[in-house]
């Protein structure tokens, strides 16, 4: 049974910095791709930025050089650091993982006050 458990979100004022946490269990961590999507109210499910089992990361235009994804295979785990952030950084953030399936976690809030 594969499970994706987010920890991290909260209430954080313009500018400030939350770092968002995934642990993942139930598939081979290792060779899976893990990434960081974010759903607004009102709005579709959109990436925010993944990384390869090899490494490789990709971010969404609003979040580069703000956001940063890592994983530590060992820890079966995929971390998102959001640093500067903005109320239109707003959302449910999930985490996702891509094996032989499609996983995803239950989401965690983030909440950006102006």
């Amino acid at each position: 049974q594969v499970q994706l458990v987010e920890s991290g979100g909260g209430l954080v004022q313009a500018g400030g910095a939350l770092r968002l946490s995934c642990a993942a269990s139930g598939l081979p961590f290792r060779l899976s791709a893990v990434g960081w999507y974010r759903q607004a109210p009102g709005k579709q499910r959109e990436l925010v930025a993944t990384i390869s089992s090899g490494a490789i990361t990709t971010y969404a235009d609003s979040v580069k050089g703000r956001f940063t994804i890592s994983r530590d295979n060992a820890r079966s785990s995929v971390y998102l650091q959001m640093n500067n952030l903005k109320p239109e950084d707003t959302a449910v953030y999930y985490c996702n993982a891509r094996s032989a399936l499609n996983y995803w976690g239950q989401g965690t809030q983030v909440t950006v006050s102006s």
